[in-house]
């Protein structure tokens, strides 16, 4: 399993250094990551990743319209790969439209291990993939907590096998070179949350189902989708949030590289993304939030912070499938520790640190691994 250093070298606040936690100091921030790196497969990296959080209606008179962000992550390696990620999310007035939209490019290596749930690491091979990816999605407010709306998604694939051995140049796997696909999907939202950001209380559900139309893709498919959050206040400082997630890929050709993936920053952490491949995708997680608010201020140079942290605390559980063999003696585990920092206390953007552990497989040391990431997990 490859290990990457990410270092935080730089802190730079525009525009909220000095905002307090009050509605009517609401202004824009900028919060900067370098990132360095280095791996085996790809030699050390280098880039950046930065969040901008801002209002889209500077007018708008309303406490409740929640902030809007644009995320950018750039990064090359010293051996010619490169991975750019533009991500933005934006709500209009009063909250009555909700815009997202995701540009990816990479020309980036991957480990992979097979397919299902039961692969093993020392059957590994390192495949190289550029991927172009555009994500368009948009919603409109129904009632009070409820939005419908459509999106749409593109992405291309190429890959080749920079191994001669291990499980890919084995395996007899559907579009194995590459190829593309446009799904075309409905989106049906309720989402009643105190605030996007760090959620206190509320809930959160999601369900799209999309469909990839044989003219604009290589194969025919469907893909479901469906996310779910509940939040319990449990003190004025303390949360207790709850997430479950599920991801098919339904059609008779599938695709090796459009299956479900377990493990990311957000649920299953401390399992390398796409370890487990499999047609169908179930996962769920409880995670416990302690805030911690010292009521210090720090002036050094330019730099006047009022430190915000939080501690935290997560556990779960979840599995790849076929149509047919889901068993909960399969589920794979997953805990771990976090801490985030509070870099604009107003809108309640973080960045966080979690340490994630998987599953022991037999002969394998256990999984895990950091993440270090701009916003919460969910």
């Amino acid at each position: 399993m490859r290990k990457t250093i990410t270092a935080v070298s730089l802190l730079i606040l525009a525009g909220s250094v000095k905002a307090q936690d009050t509605i009517r100091l609401r202004k824009s921030s900028l919060f900067p990551l370098p990132v360095v790196g280095y791996s085996p497969e790809k030699g050390f990296e280098f880039g950046v990743a930065a969040l901008y959080s801002y209002y889209a209606d500077k007018k708008d008179p309303s406490p409740l319209t929640r902030n809007s962000t644009a995320s950018v992550l750039a990064t090359f390696t010293t051996r010619n790969q490169f991975k750019f990620d533009a991500r933005s999310e934006n709500w209009t007035r009063g909250n009555d439209y909700h815009f997202k939209t995701n540009f990816r490019y990479h020309n980036f290596p991957f480990y992979f291990f097979g397919l299902g749930d039961s692969t093993q690491y020392d059957n590994r091979s390192l495949v190289g993939n550029k991927r172009y990816k555009l994500l368009l999605e948009a919603e409109k407010r129904v009632t009070s907590h409820f939005y419908a709306g459509l999106s749409l998604q593109y992405q291309h694939d190429r890959f080749t096998a920079d191994d001669e051995k291990g499980a890919y140049p084995m395996a007899s796997l559907q579009d194995k070179e590459g190829g593309h696909v446009t799904f075309i999907g409905v989106t049906g939202v309720f989402d009643n949350r105190d605030n996007q950001n760090y959620t206190t209380h509320g809930s959160f559900f999601r369900f799209n189902v999309a469909y990839a139309p044989a003219f604009l893709s290589k194969h025919p498919l469907w893909r479901l989708e469906a996310k779910a959050n509940h939040f319990f206040p449990l003190s004025p400082k303390s949360t207790l949030g709850l997430n479950a997630y599920g991801h098919s890929l339904q059609g008779e050709t599938l695709p090796f590289y459009l299956l479900p993936e377990l493990g990311n920053d957000n649920i299953m952490r401390g399992y390398y993304t796409g370890r487990y491949r499999g047609q169908n995708y179930l996962a769920a997680q409880a995670e416990y939030r302690y805030l911690i608010d010292p009521k210090i201020r720090i002036k050094l140079w330019f730099l006047d912070l009022q430190p915000t942290f939080a501690l935290a605390g997560f556990a779960g559980a979840g599995s790849v499938t076929g149509n047919r063999d889901f068993s909960f003696s399969r589920l794979k585990p997953n805990y771990g520790l976090g801490i985030r920092y509070f870099y604009d206390k107003v809108s309640r953007l973080t960045v966080r640190l979690d340490y994630g552990w998987g599953e022991k497989r037999p002969g394998e040391k256990r999984q895990g691994g950091f993440y270090l990431s701009l916003a919460e997990a969910f």
